[in-house]
């Protein structure tokens, strides 16, 4: 059975950092592409970054510069290391493969407070 299991997330001030864990299951992690995603209220679920299988990393132009995605393939696991927090960065925060599996985790939730 596949899984996906976000973590990490929380309330933090303008400015802060956070370090969201993705841990999967199921599937042949270490060789796919794995994105993270999120989700603000009222808007659609958006790509954040990604990572291959070769550590090749891409950012959407919102979190250039201030995120970091990382893999450790031997615990079968995604980071995003978000710093510079802003209120617009306040979200459900996810990860999938890229493109995405329809099954999704719960994803971790991102306050952020001016």
């Amino acid at each position: 059975q596949v899984q996906l299991v976000e973590s990490g997330g929380g309330l933090v001030q303008a400015g802060g950092s956070l370090r969201l864990s993705c841990q999967g299951s199921g599937i042949p992690f270490s060789i796919n592409t794995i994105a993270w995603y999120r989700q603000a209220p009222g808007k659609q679920r958006e790509w954040v970054a990604r990572i291959t299988q070769l550590r090749n990393t891409n950012y959407a132009d919102s979190v250039k510069g201030r995120f970091t995605i990382s893999r450790d393939n031997a615990k079968n696991t995604v980071y995003l290391q978000m710093n510079s927090l802003k209120p617009e960065d306040t979200a459900v925060y996810y990860c999938n493969m890229l493109p995405p599996m329809d099954s999704w985790g719960q994803g971790t939730q991102v306050i952020v407070h001016s």
